[in-house]
């Protein structure tokens, strides 16, 4: 993981999108916090945290919550220590309603490649069980034959 850290270039930034994609598709709240700098600054929808302690509190109820939760996330464009990513993921709630999240992610990295600040925005809309995109077994890394995001919706 040394090599994926500022200054990025395409290659690397698009391999620290997948990395981080694998790591919030493993739902492991220690193995995601261990990406961002002790002091990370995040921004969640209305939430507000700061620190790796807060990170893994935050993550094990999300995922609590979020049940068989799967994620995929785009790169958007990087500079030298900047990415932003697009990303959806799909989830269901405990009564089995399913949810697909749809989101934009902005992140700065300090010069070791942790992530100092997350600023994410979040939409979730209900959906039918039947238009689900996302099927690999959960707590996987997406496979790579899957297309990742659509182009459109």
């Amino acid at each position: 993981m040394s090599a994926l850290k500022p200054p990025f270039t395409l290659e690397t930034a698009t391999a620290k999108v997948r990395a981080a994609e694998d790591a919030w598709n493993s739902r492991d709240p220690e193995r995601v916090s261990l990406a961002y700098s002790p002091d990370s600054e995040w921004r969640n929808r209305d939430q507000f945290l700061q620190g790796r302690d807060r990170i893994r509190e935050f993550l094990a109820g999300k995922w609590e919550r979020e049940l068989d939760y799967r994620l995929v996330k785009a790169l958007w464009s990087f500079s030298d220590d900047h990415i932003a990513v697009r990303f959806q993921y799909e989830y269901h709630d405990v009564a089995g309603q399913w949810f697909r999240a749809y989101g934009n992610e902005l992140w700065e990295f300090d010069e070791e490649g942790l992530m100092r600040r997350r600023e994410a925005s979040i939409n979730d809309v209900p959906i039918p069980s039947d238009q689900r995109r996302f099927f690999w077994p959960t707590s996987a890394p997406r496979p790579v034959e899957h297309t990742g995001i659509p182009e459109v919706a």
